[in-house]
């Protein structure tokens, strides 16, 4: 009877552990921040040729 009390005590304790949630809530959390990163570096690297081309297209005119 105790051996299967003990069983049971064990059980609960694995059952009841979350100590594995916040490693995994972290990593979805730094995964979002990453994937959001992309994201946005796809639109900052747009923005910047956009800006040197102009620059390029004004330096091409004003050269004679």
């Amino acid at each position: 009877m105790k051996e299967a009390w003990l069983k049971l005590q064990v059980r609960m304790r694995i059952l009841l552990d979350d100590s594995g949630q916040d490693l995994i809530e972290y990593a979805l959390v730094v995964a979002l921040i990453a994937f959001a990163a992309t994201v946005g570096m796809g639109n900052v690297a747009q923005g910047i040729n956009d800006s040197f081309s102009k620059i390029a297209s004004k330096l091409n005119s004003a050269i004679p």
